[in-house]
């Protein structure tokens, strides 16, 4: 009896590790989303996943935060100034508003609207100003993050192959040599400075509307409190040259943008996520594994989540420009007449390439940094929640009933909001746009929900609980 009993417990040791670490994957599994045979091959970089540690914490390299120059001082005090524009009632803050990452402010619709009386509609919503600072100018030409000459750099010296050749549009040629559309800043790039950005609102007749660069010049040469740091850091004459003062004023906004940590904290959860000082619970892990899943969200082969081999962290962008085909948005005043496109690289606002058809459509593809912050989404401002964008990325393809309009006929109008000849722009090769109509969906509704779970960690301002 003595054998057999201790046969027994040597037979039921291993047997119950078996069954326990069966049981162990399928749980780990069911709660990361993985498949068991991915948790069988990193099993102790899952269990970690699971309890939301990140198995492989880093050190990213941060911009310093240090006191405000004078000219950045100056530069604060310009882009929350509403005397510049026409109405008196509009700044650079009223349109880039700090809750929500420098955005559109909290209940806006599609578009802001500016003019004399606040009364004229923009075309489009406003980018996000934050984590601009190492934006690249723009080019058409390989993506190449390691010699990065940024707007940072300009400002401070003034004073294998990508895996979506599609973004290379429809040119052989320029796909072979992973030729793409890259930097810039606006929805289109058509700027390369946070300077010449600035110049853009303050002159526009549907935003700040500043008239010329006399009046702006008379409005702060007459300011008591500006026009003696004006003096004071461009010397007694800077009011003798408008056009000049003007650009010292830009100048000194674009430094602003540069220096002050609001603009670039990274002080997300996520953040400290990367550095090991933070936990993410069970539905953002799982949010966070679908985000960079390519069988799945797919999403962070545009909004790039690592951080870089020299330790800069993630800016959730790759800073390119895609056709996604987001359906037509009739609360633009623009998008009411049939007849009008609004075609992003190639027009209407940018110019230089508009005969280069190959780029209609395409627009830049922004941070997701302080998403979930943001008040409307896409370059059209067609959707007001995340649930919407993450339905479009899903159903588009498979269920496009859900996301067009039908005609009359009853058919149902797939990328409404560009010409029939520009729609070949469209992705249709890059999860989860790589399926037919009747498909199953590339994310689950559950992906979906996880996945905005895990972009609210991108908010700036997460401090650890105590």
């Amino acid at each position: 009896m003595r054998v057999r009993r201790r046969w027994g417990l040597a037979l039921s040791v291993p047997l119950a590790l078996i069954v326990g670490g069966a049981a162990w994957v399928g749980i780990s599994a069911r709660a990361l989303g993985l498949p068991a045979r991915q948790v069988l091959r990193q099993p102790w970089r899952a269990t970690l996943l699971s309890l939301g540690i990140n198995p492989a914490p880093v050190v990213l390299r941060v911009p310093p935060a240090q006191p405000l120059t004078a000219m950045a001082q100056l530069g604060r005090a310009l882009f929350y100034d509403r005397a510049l524009s026409a109405s008196g009632r509009m700044s650079c803050a009223s349109c880039h508003d700090p809750a929500t990452g420098y955005g559109p402010p909290p209940g806006s619709g599609a578009v802001m609207f500016g003019g004399p009386a606040l009364r004229t509609p923009g075309l489009r919503p406003p980018p996000s100003l934050a984590y601009l600072y190492r934006r690249l100018p723009f080019s058409i030409g390989p993506d190449n993050e390691q010699n990065e000459i940024t707007l940072a750099a300009q400002l401070l010296h003034a004073a294998g192959p990508h895996p979506r050749a599609l973004k290379s549009a429809a040119d052989p040629t320029a796909a072979a040599a992973n030729l793409v559309p890259q930097g810039g800043l606006f929805w289109d790039g058509r700027v390369d400075s946070l300077q010449a950005q600035a110049d853009g609102p303050l002159f526009n007749p549907a935003e700040m509307d500043a008239g010329s660069p006399q009046r702006v010049a008379a409005i702060v040469r007459a300011d008591p409190v500006l026009a003696p740091q004006f003096r004071r850091l461009f010397g007694a004459r800077i009011f003798d040259d408008a056009q000049r003062t003007v650009s010292e004023a830009l100048f000194a906004i674009a430094r602003y943008q540069i220096e002050d940590p609001s603009f670039h904290a990274f002080d997300s959860k996520y953040d400290a996520w990367l550095q090991g000082r933070a936990r993410l619970n069970r539905q953002q892990m799982r949010g966070y594994l679908a985000f960079i899943d390519p069988r799945r969200g797919n999403c962070a082969a545009c909004h790039l989540a690592a951080p870089g081999r020299d330790g800069l962290p993630p800016l959730f962008t790759d800073a390119q420009y895609e056709a996604l085909g987001v359906p037509r948005n009739p609360a633009i005043a623009a998008d009411r007449d049939p007849a009008f496109h609004d075609l992003g690289l190639c027009g209407p606002v940018r110019q230089d390439l508009r005969t280069q058809q190959r780029y209609c459509g395409m627009f830049l593809t922004p941070t997701l940094r302080n998403v979930a912050r943001r008040p409307v989404f896409f370059h059209n401002g067609v959707y007001h929640d995340l649930r919407q964008v993450l339905a479009f990325y899903d159903f588009r393809d498979t269920e496009p009933q859900r996301i067009y309009p039908r005609d009359a006929q009853g058919r149902v109008l797939r990328f409404n909001d560009l010409p029939a000849a520009d729609r070949a722009n469209v992705d249709s090769a890059d999860a989860p746009f790589d399926r037919q109509r009747g498909q199953p969906s590339a994310m689950s509704a559950r992906d979906r929900r996880d996945i905005i779970a895990f972009l609210r960690t991108l908010n700036d301002g997460w401090h650890r609980p105590r």
